[in-house]
């Protein structure tokens, strides 16, 4: 099992930065498996900023040079640095580790909300 817990979401004015954190543990937790997902409302669940199976990392074309995730392996903590916020990055965000063939999501965290303010 493994658990994760989001922190860091807030309300930010548009052109504002946050940064989110997931704080993992369990006995099944890989930080090489991590990502970010995004959910606004009335829209789908999608993949922001994650780490690949060859070690790069993987952005949405929306978040890309803005964004940036990264992590502490010392502190099982993965980050996503979010710089100029815009409205349509509005959402809850959740942390989520992949399976080993990076094919699926096999845990979710609770989510953190962020809302940008125009």
């Amino acid at each position: 099992q493994v658990q994760l817990v989001e922190s860091g979401g807030g309300l930010v004015q548009a052109g504002g930065s946050l940064r989110l954190s997931c704080a993992a543990s369990g006995s099944t937790f890989s930080i090489n498996r991590m990502g970010w997902y995004r959910q606004a409302p009335g829209k789908q669940r999608e993949l922001v900023a994650r780490f690949s199976s060859a070690g790069t990392t993987n952005y949405a074309a929306s978040v890309t040079g803005r964004f940036t995730i990264s992590r502490d392996n010392a502190k099982n903590t993965v980050y996503l640095q979010m710089n100029g916020l815009k409205p349509e990055d509005t959402a809850v965000y959740y942390c989520a580790q992949l399976n080993t063939r990076f094919s699926r999501v096999d845990y979710w965290g609770q989510g953190t909300q962020v809302t940008v303010s125009s």
